[in-house]
């Protein structure tokens, strides 16, 4: 199974990072490059998500629209937080975020992404040529967001 490992270095305390990276409002601005937008009346919107909340990405990927369906499965606050997809592109996707404290307000992000993706070999395929570097661009896109709302 695929998988992102992503560390991010913020200047700021544990607890305000965690809480950014829950905010619904950070990844619809992040998101322009693939114009992300949370979907209306699909759960919340806006704002920070909680423990058992979903919200529904629309976004386009190469010009394809896609719609994800992500459901917060776990939150530690604030050390760590899961969410998973329940409806989507993928056959299986999970994103985990986890926070420590690395010195004074210092904060180290780390983000470990795992998926599989559907349809077999051509999945695999797609994989390589694109969605692995696709999510990539989105996790570095939404953590430059919340580094820069520190700065």
């Amino acid at each position: 199974m695929p998988e992102i490992v992503q560390r991010t270095m913020v200047r700021a305390p544990l607890a305000e990072v965690f809480d950014m990276s829950l905010d619904l409002d950070v990844e619809r601005v992040a998101g322009k490059r693939f114009k992300v937008r949370a979907v209306e009346g699909a759960g919340r919107t806006r704002g920070r998500i909680e423990l058992d909340e979903r919200v529904t990405w629309r976004l386009r990927i190469l010009g394809v629209p896609v719609r994800h369906t992500s459901h917060i499965v776990e939150l530690d606050r604030p050390a760590r937080f899961v969410d998973e997809m329940e409806s989507g592109a993928f056959a299986r996707f999970r994103h985990e975020h986890s926070f420590e404290t690395e010195g004074p307000q210092m904060t180290i992000m780390t983000d470990r992404m795992s998926w599989s993706s559907p349809w077999g070999a051509l999945g695999r395929v797609a994989d390589l040529l694109f969605v692995r570097r696709t999510l990539r661009q989105l996790l570095a896109d939404r953590n430059s967001e919340i580094v820069r709302r520190f700065s």
